[in-house]
């Protein structure tokens, strides 16, 4: 599947100068629903043509920042498609019927028992995480996650990820033009592998540290409440 969407890709950076926005954000749109559209197919070839030149700014490191942005705007936006779409179909419906829209039942139960366990802040640690990134949403959608908050932990795992990926492409475009990009996609999936411990450990400190600082709230908000308990008022013996 990868190669039938890198010879797409070839054809859309034809088109880059124009719309290579758009089109970064359309895909990493449709990457953060539920449709399996892999973001090194789309991110790392973007870094690549904004090494060169040859986004619309003609500037690397302009057209870098805006690609990343585009990306995570696209991903917030596929991420909250997945996000209502939950509440409007329903549990029962995705169990039954996921599978013919490539959600798998066991990804769905897999996702649904990460956000229980963890909360809300597991949607900002597995934006990075392969085959959770976008089912991840949908227990979010299912138990009606405050809106703001959904947004700010997507946004966030979401522009680290482009960000990544979108500087391995920037990498080997600032140390090679003749590169195509079947191989660009390839050795940058490559560089993600070997390199993944290092992206599951920076999570895994992040998520400690996000639970650390959630016992910590949870238990002042508690110590308050108690603290502003009304007295009963004492009755005076006649």
């Amino acid at each position: 599947m990868t190669e039938h969407l890198i010879r797409y890709i070839e054809v859309a950076a034809q088109l880059a100068p124009g719309w290579g926005y758009v089109i970064i954000f359309i895909l990493m749109t449709i990457e953060s629903s539920f449709v399996p559209l892999p973001s090194e197919v789309v991110m790392i070839p973007a870094g690549f043509l904004a090494a060169r030149g040859a986004l619309t700014f003609h500037h690397p490191e302009l057209d870098s920042v805006v690609s990343i942005v585009a990306g995570t705007v696209g991903s917030v936006v596929g991420a909250f498609a997945n996000y209502y779409l939950a509440q409007w179909l329903g549990r029962p419906f995705l169990y039954r019927y996921g599978r013919y829209f490539f959600l798998k039942p066991t990804h769905l139960m897999r996702a649904e028992e990460l956000f229980r366990e963890y909360g809300g802040g597991i949607t900002f640690v597995c934006r990075m995480l392969p085959a959770i990134r976008q089912v991840i949403s949908i227990p979010a959608g299912l138990s009606r996650m405050n809106k703001a908050t959904f947004a700010l932990t997507t946004a966030s795992g979401a522009a680290i990820w482009v960000a990544i990926l979108t500087g391995i492409g920037y990498y080997f475009g600032m140390k090679t033009a003749d590169m195509t990009y079947a191989e660009l996609v390839h050795r940058g999936k490559d560089i993600l592998n070997q390199n993944l411990h290092w992206i599951v450990l920076g999570c895994v400190v992040f998520f400690a540290l996000y639970l650390y600082a959630h016992k910590l709230i949870m238990h002042s908000s508690g110590r308050r409440d108690i603290a502003c308990e009304p007295v009963a008022d004492e009755v005076s013996p006649e």
